[in-house]
């Protein structure tokens, strides 16, 4: 299904700065000489182009962190309905004093809010989720939380509240706090930011990078004018034909166009706990999203009996989404439940 669809917000840039949008994503510490030698485009022309997607697209740097690797391995996925209409900005100031939420969005559809959370322990996660509730109490709210059992697709960018709280040697902490603000930031910037020299600053950040605590340096957009990001939380039955319908839906979430301003999908997750499965998609608008992503789920998963809640992303109230552009075909890590049904033997 997905092959055949062509966006119109990528079709928004040229060739040559959603190329850029691409290098930076996958390494946004990527030189100006470098991507100027990939793609046969001055230094010149690549910095200023660089300049003016910044301003337009609202781009941070950021590092895809390794949370297991860092002791955060309370990733959480929580859908929120409110029976009585919040005050979305208080509910923002009340969930930023806390270190646990990393990203929060206010969501119109079957939900009202998501939020992606993570701790650096069960009993910190737990006192936060039942003290968040309790909070909220006054708006009758429904709280639905899933774990994050498998990560096939995406990141989201982690605040430097949470990073402060990992169990690291004070150099190395405060190097990747720097990192975190600011990726792309040269080792020049660090020195004089850390009054640290700059050989110091070379030296330790590879020392960092060798201890698997960054995946990747790469990007994090705001969502572009009249763009839909639909989310949609999955929960269902498992009959034999599972596996089978499983690959259908990951061939749509592979599925993307060249050279695009921005991935088709930028979360993949399965879950356990209130729902088995999220996802995350940009599309042309509501009703784009709602056939090809959330219909297109329910008609594929139809044996596994499928309950969907959805809803389009309004405004983000806390963090950053990953919005960005990756080879989804490469980046997809696929889990498979059901081996002899995947190599077709059963």
């Amino acid at each position: 299904m997905g092959r055949d669809f062509t966006s119109r917000y990528n079709q928004r840039y040229n060739t040559v700065s959603k190329r850029i949008l691409r290098m930076l994503s996958e390494d946004s510490r990527a030189s100006l000489t470098s991507i100027s030698k990939e793609l046969n485009v001055s230094r010149r022309s690549i910095a200023t182009r660089i300049k003016r997607l910044e301003g337009e697209l609202d781009i941070n740097y950021v590092p895809e962190l390794n949370e297991d690797a860092l002791g955060f391995s309370n990733q959480h996925l929580i859908a929120v309905k409110f029976e009585d209409k919040p005050d979305f900005d208080e509910i923002g100031k009340l969930l930023s004093a806390s270190r646990v939420p990393q990203m929060v969005a206010q969501v119109r559809g079957t939900f009202d809010m998501l939020i992606y959370a993570n701790a650096p322990s069960r009993q910190e996660y737990v006192r936060w989720d039942k003290g968040t509730q309790v909070a909220l109490a006054d708006y009758n709210v429904m709280w639905h939380p899933s774990e994050i059992a498998h990560r096939q697709l995406g990141f989201f960018p982690i605040r430097n509240k949470l990073i402060e709280a990992a169990n690291l040697k004070p150099k190395y902490k405060n190097l990747l706090l720097h990192l975190n603000r600011n990726a792309r930031a040269s080792f020049q910037e660090i020195s004089k930011e850390m009054d640290m020299h700059f050989n110091t600053v070379s030296y330790e950040f590879w020392k960092l990078m060798k201890m698997n605590y960054v995946k990747r340096f790469t990007i994090a957009m705001s969502i572009p004018k009249d763009v839909a990001v639909m989310v949609h939380f999955g929960k269902y039955v498992l009959p034999k034909t599972f596996e089978q319908d499983m690959q259908k839906t990951r061939r749509e979430y592979k599925a993307d166009e060249d050279n695009p301003l921005i991935s088709r999908y930028i979360l993949c997750s399965q879950l356990i706990g209130s729902y088995d499965f999220a996802a995350m998609g940009v599309f042309d608008d509501y009703n784009t999203a709602y056939k090809r992503q959330v219909k297109y789920y329910k008609e594929v998963l139809k044996p596994e009996r499928a309950r969907v809640e959805y809803g389009q992303i309004e405004r983000i109230l806390l963090g950053r989404l990953p919005i960005r552009t990756v080879n989804t075909a490469k980046e997809y890590d696929t889990v498979v439940w059901d081996e002899k049904a995947a190599s077709g033997e059963a």
